[in-house]
């Protein structure tokens, strides 16, 4: 697995995000965490998973806008739908997953960190937020309904309708994050709360989340193939292109 570094202690796998300094999404790095999740699902040694980087300046920057950009309809569809399906499979992962975000994670970044069970990021400047309005498309479907089971409406509307990124303080306020905490504690402490579960119950907590997530599933799914198809004729308007040529000089 070329982009993500994992390693395994004590029944807990730390996956880093290894794609560079920003750990921008593309299809590779998709597939990377995608095969992985189907080889922790079966094992049994593994109880649960923390999603982090292996640099301190980016969890992620999201989608890797200069290698999507000219990509044809059936190209970026692919990518596309392989980012919402992995989303899907993070959220309802039978076992503990959490975002120990030491770097920005923003756009893309953000929505991998929504889909873990909790978020404890790093003090400092480390921003989230999610920007899809400033580029013309919306939040990607399943990130919507996520998003939207985390945080009140009035947090939506501004995470959402502003596209702005938000430093730790105001994250937590909004409950988009659990707990700001010293970097230094930022990943022991995503470890320990997956020990602190499973010394109560791994199959108390698998039917939990599956309570808390099987409806938002569902509703993703009778949903996404026309939402994705909105997105996707979106991505290629002569308005998205001109505002995605403008991400891409900053990128």
């Amino acid at each position: 697995m070329k982009h993500i570094e994992v390693t395994s202690s004590e029944g807990v796998a730390v996956v880093k995000l290894s794609r560079g300094t920003t750990n921008a999404i593309n299809l590779d790095l998709i597939r990377d965490l995608s095969d992985y999740l189907k080889v922790a699902r079966e094992d049994t040694k593994i109880s649960g998973l923390v999603l982090t980087s292996a640099n301190e300046k980016f969890f992620s920057i999201g989608f890797d806008i200069p290698g999507l950009i000219n990509l044809e309809e059936r190209d970026f569809s692919e990518f596309y739908r392989a980012f919402n399906r992995l989303c899907v499979d993070m959220y309802t992962f039978p076992k503990p997953v959490i975002a120990a975000i030491t770097g920005h994670a923003v756009a893309g970044g953000c929505i991998l960190t929504i889909c873990c069970d909790y978020r404890y990021i790093s003090e400092g400047k480390k921003l989230m937020g999610l920007n899809e309005i400033k580029l013309g498309v919306p939040l990607p479907y399943p990130a919507d309904r996520i998003l939207r089971q985390i945080v009140d409406d009035r947090s939506v509307r501004k995470i959402l309708d502003t596209g702005d990124f938000f430093p730790p303080e105001e994250t937590l306020k909004m409950g988009l994050v659990d707990e700001v905490m010293p970097l230094q504690q930022v990943l022991p402490t995503s470890v320990g709360k997956i020990k602190s579960i499973v010394s109560f119950s791994l199959e108390a907590f698998r039917m939990i989340k599956q309570n808390r997530t099987e409806k938002v599933a569902a509703q993703i799914q009778a949903e996404l193939t026309e939402k994705e198809k909105i997105f996707i004729d979106l991505w290629y308007t002569p308005e998205t292109r001109e505002k995605l040529k403008a991400a891409l000089a900053k990128f």
